[in-house]
């Protein structure tokens, strides 16, 4: 990131007001040809700040091994490689023919049962006495990649949800289903303006921004290595999250409030096994992120040679993160759930990491 580029990030925070926001919907999806012609400066500007979603051509994976390896000539998955490398490997698999609230169960099994499923799938003319399996959140590494396979995108922009939701404030299991027509069942669907629509091809690269409510239909035998992401960006989105998701723990148990001793910190507890994470280790997730961003501001010129080239990280990018890491941890500090949080054991305190951070941003403000 460049100085131009941070003074830019900067004065588009500020006129949010540290309120989480982006564009409105666009009327199509950009789609980028060529990595020789796009910087990280042109992605962050174009696409990070606005809050917009891209589709990055099949070029940027051409030399990622797993589009070699994983695919045979024809484009098809490489059975026999997987289960080569992979195939004792316990993965975890949703059943997309049952519905538990508005998910799907889950079960684990080695690969290569799996894969033997797929094959059986595929020759019954990709139907099965078992249901459409889907094999699902086996945590490798990248974004919403298609190594082989193709998949059809429907997104709705930050708010277009709510215009989705059935008349108990639930999200549908599918957006296309014709009960959404049903006015009594979804009162404001009528409100909703059609979804952005992508057809990724294999070896594209698809990029969700923060907010974005979509859904995804696989088109043909597929692939695809998926990354979530969180950066200066989008932290302030993923700590209102992380506050809705408190908020609806603590409306779901209210009735136990006065009988449950440590009723707080039972909502933490359940908050953290329903989104993975509670207030306690966002807090330690902020601190982590600030030690390296103060780390590579205390080397100065130095610390930006050592991310090396195209990595996006460097003294500019550090203090425009170091800005945002403050803005949300005070408004952690302030939160009065927080303020419950036993944080006697944390080092730094939160009060002293914000500190530290503050000089920081004082002292970087001739960079």
């Amino acid at each position: 990131m460049d100085q131009e580029t941070r003074a830019l990030a900067e004065r588009h925070f500020r006129g949010l007001g540290g309120v989480p926001g982006g564009s409105g919907a666009p009327g199509r999806v950009a789609f980028i040809q060529a990595p020789s012609a796009f910087s990280y400066a042109d992605f962050f500007r174009g696409f990070l700040l606005p809050n917009l979603p891209c589709v990055f051509s099949s070029a940027f994976t051409a030399a990622w091994g797993s589009r070699r390896r994983w695919v045979t000539a024809a484009g098809k998955p490489d059975f026999d490689y997987l289960l080569r490398k992979y195939g004792d490997v316990v993965v975890p698999v949703a059943n997309c023919g049952v519905r538990e609230y508005n998910a799907n169960p889950k079960e684990h099994m080695p690969l290569r049962d799996y894969i033997s499923y797929w094959r059986d799938y595929i020759q019954g003319g990709y139907s099965s006495p078992r249901g459409c399996l889907y094999l699902k959140d086996w945590h490798l590494c990248s974004w919403s990649v298609n190594i082989c396979g193709r998949k059809k995108w429907l997104l709705f922009p930050p708010g277009q949800e709510e215009a989705l939701r059935d008349c108990h404030g639930g999200l549908p299991y599918d957006v296309t289903s014709p009960t959404l027509q049903d006015a009594n069942l979804h009162p404001r669907h009528q409100c909703c303006s059609p979804p952005l629509e992508i057809i990724q091809e294999a070896g594209e690269m698809v990029f969700i921004p923060s907010g974005w409510h979509h859904q995804v239909h696989n088109l043909d035998d597929t692939i695809s290595i998926n990354h979530n992401w969180v950066n200066g960006c989008n932290l302030a989105t993923m700590w209102h999250f992380l506050q809705q998701e408190l908020h609806a723990v603590q409306q779901e148990i209210s009735e136990w409030r006065d009988s449950m001793p440590d009723w707080h910190h039972h909502c933490q507890v359940i908050m953290r096994s329903c989104s993975g994470i509670n207030f306690e280790e966002f807090y330690h997730f902020l601190k982590v992120i600030a030690e390296r961003r103060l780390l590579i501001l205390g080397k100065g010129a130095e610390g930006t040679a050592e991310c090396g080239p195209g990595t996006g990280l460097g003294l500019q990018h550090a203090v425009f993160d170091i800005g945002r890491l403050a803005e949300v941890l005070a408004s952690v500090i302030a939160h009065p759930d927080f303020q419950r949080v036993d944080t006697g054991a944390f080092s730094p305190q939160p009060e002293e990491l914000l500190r530290r951070l503050e000089e920081a941003i004082a002292a970087a403000a001739d960079l």
